[in-house]
């Protein structure tokens, strides 16, 4: 199972953050798979929005403010099916520069 992670990304005030798969191995899905995206934040204020080929399924959804490396099942923040190109993007609603640490488990089903 492939995973995809970062840690201690950092989200400048009232912004959002570039694609953060954006070059990444996993980031084009050539056949289905079962992702598991699990995130957690430096402190409240960080919004989610995972888009999966053009389908978007989570949506500017606020994830974990645990300030640590996400645990799999406490911090999952989304867990779906798709193909296609994975866009995740961070958006921090607070007048501070937030960290976020992320991982997007890969698991193909054909």
């Amino acid at each position: 199972m492939p995973r995809m992670s970062d840690q201690a990304f950092s989200v400048a005030a009232n912004a959002v953050s570039v694609n953060v798969l954006s070059g990444l191995l996993h980031e084009f899905l050539d056949r289905p798979a079962e992702l598991v995206l699990a995130a957690a934040s430096s402190a409240v204020g960080i919004r989610s929005t995972l888009i999966i080929g053009g389908q978007v399924v989570l949506n500017d959804s606020f994830i974990s403010q645990a300030n640590r490396f996400p645990l799999i099942p406490d911090d999952i923040a989304a867990q779906e099916q798709g193909i296609g190109r994975m866009i995740l993007t961070f958006r921090n609603t607070t007048g501070a520069a937030l960290t976020v640490n992320w991982l997007l488990d890969v698991t193909y089903l054909t």
